[in-house]
């Protein structure tokens, strides 16, 4: 019987960002979008990434990539042209061989404009395969952030 990977659901790593809305990605009116928001996320992630060093050149450097197979999002208030919002990119701890992140993102006025998921599996850059199970490289990512137990 194959041993799960034990994990912390409880334990939240995040990181927010800032980012700014420009003109070209808002309608006739200057609001944003909703295609828009996916980009937000990934801005976030990307961030999230360099900060907490998993970022996808650290991924590609280890042959891997991590491709989306889902993403959501909710839409609760506009974001227009001009503001400043904030995002916050939270990683949700998982057993199986997935990067899950969640995302809010905030108005200038600290309000909930719009919340997201993404899930990202791992393939073999030099095959192409789908990893079934957690490369070495994110189980020792997850052993550093606290996630699983030395």
């Amino acid at each position: 019987m194959k041993e799960k990977m034990p994990f912390n659901p409880k334990k939240e790593i995040s990181y927010t960002n800032q980012i700014r809305v420009r003109f070209v990605e808002t309608d006739p009116l200057g609001i944003v979008w909703h295609g828009n928001y996916i980009q937000y996320f990934e801005d976030g992630r990307e961030a999230f990434g360099r900060h907490h060093g998993i970022s996808y050149l650290d991924q590609k450097d280890q042959g891997f990539a991590t491709p989306i197979v889902k993403s959501t999002s909710e839409h609760k208030l506009p974001l227009r042209y001009g503001d400043v919002a904030t995002i916050k990119t939270i990683y949700v701890d998982s057993p199986a061989a997935k990067m899950i992140f969640r995302y809010e993102i905030y108005n200038p006025e600290n309000q909930l404009v719009c919340t997201g998921e993404t899930i990202q599996v791992f393939v073999a850059l030099d095959s192409g395969e789908l990893s079934l199970t957690l490369p070495e490289f994110f189980i020792d990512w997850k052993k550093k952030e606290g996630l699983l137990d030395e």
